[in-house]
């Protein structure tokens, strides 16, 4: 049975995992749904209730009735890459790709319709204390007002992007900024601005969690940081166990989200507490498993290699 990796060409992350299926002697295919049609053909037939399907890329077919998983990583929009891209040519190629694979029986990591609503950040906030982790307030408006409001509330207040996209073509990170009680607020108008009770943080955590695994790292946080990504604390990821409480909140949270996949990152503060800030349903691995040597892409592999009927 064959496992599809769907990614960009330049996805370093699923090129860790596409080596470790090699190991495991799993058979694989891989492309860029912005490759189809083109590179990446397909055909699927529905006769009589039976159904078969086939695609093809770089001269291998593979058939989709015999799938075992398909892992979404990092794919692009379908019919990107054709020769005359429309918004039609996207819709029919995606329509007809996930289409196909949703007939059949393999497992999804994950699947796009969960994943779409894994990204939403107010959505996160709600499952995220529902699930049982603690929380930082937070607030999604338009209303400078109670932006203000928010702010004198707090005090210390971080603003950040509600869908984690920048508007630069090509994208950029945009890095969680403190904002002073006193700033101007009028700007909140011109779109959602998402503002949240800033955690004054011990480390930064990233916890992976790959179909019930969980593996977490710790990275000791400077004075004063806001943005773990940016800056250098001259400190590195280290290994670090997780709690009883925060992996059952993580267990009820990919349970309800339906998750095989999930890269969760939290605040520890002074007391050891671990604040969530968010989950990233396609977050990369790669750093992490390279500073710390935990086997996250042999996970990903064996979970993407397990039999879909077991």
């Amino acid at each position: 049975m064959t496992v599809l990796v769907l990614t960009s060409e330049q996805d370093v992350t699923a090129d860790m995992v596409v080596a470790q299926l090699h190991e495991l002697g799993v058979p694989l295919v891989r492309f860029d749904p912005g490759d189809l049609p083109g590179d990446v053909a397909l055909s699927a037939e529905y006769v009589r209730g039976e159904f078969r399907g086939y695609l093809s890329t770089g001269g291998r077919v593979a058939s989709v009735e015999a799938m075992r998983s398909v892992w979404i990583r990092r794919p692009g929009e379908a019919a990107a890459h054709a020769p005359d891209p429309s918004s039609w040519l996207t819709d029919e190629s995606s329509h007809a790709l996930y289409g196909m694979l949703d007939s059949t029986a393999a497992r999804w990591m994950n699947h796009p319709s969960a994943a779409a609503r894994a990204r939403r950040k107010p959505w996160q906030m709600r499952l995220a204390h529902r699930s049982g982790f603690p929380v930082p307030a937070t607030l999604v408006t338009t209303y400078p007002a109670m932006a203000r409001k928010f702010a004198e509330q707090y005090r210390h207040v971080v603003v950040k992007s509600v869908s984690g996209k920048s508007p630069g073509d090509p994208p950029m990170a945009l890095p969680t900024t403190l904002v002073p009680p006193d700033a101007d607020f009028s700007g909140v108008a011109a779109g959602p601005t998402l503002l949240q009770r800033y955690i004054a943080k011990a480390a930064d955590i990233r916890l992976t969690s790959v179909g019930g695994t969980h593996l977490a790292a710790r990275k000791t946080a400077e004075a004063g940081q806001v943005d773990g990504r940016f800056g250098d604390t001259g400190h590195t990821w280290e290994p670090v166990e997780v709690p009883v409480p925060v992996a059952r909140a993580v267990e009820r949270y990919t349970k309800e989200a339906e998750l095989a996949y999930g890269a969760f990152d939290f605040a520890e503060d002074a007391t050891g507490t671990w604040w969530f800030l968010e989950c990233n349903q396609g977050g990369q691995f790669g750093f992490v498993e390279l500073e710390t040597g935990q086997p996250i892409a042999r996970t990903v592999a064996e979970w993407l290699a397990a039999d879909p009927t077991a």
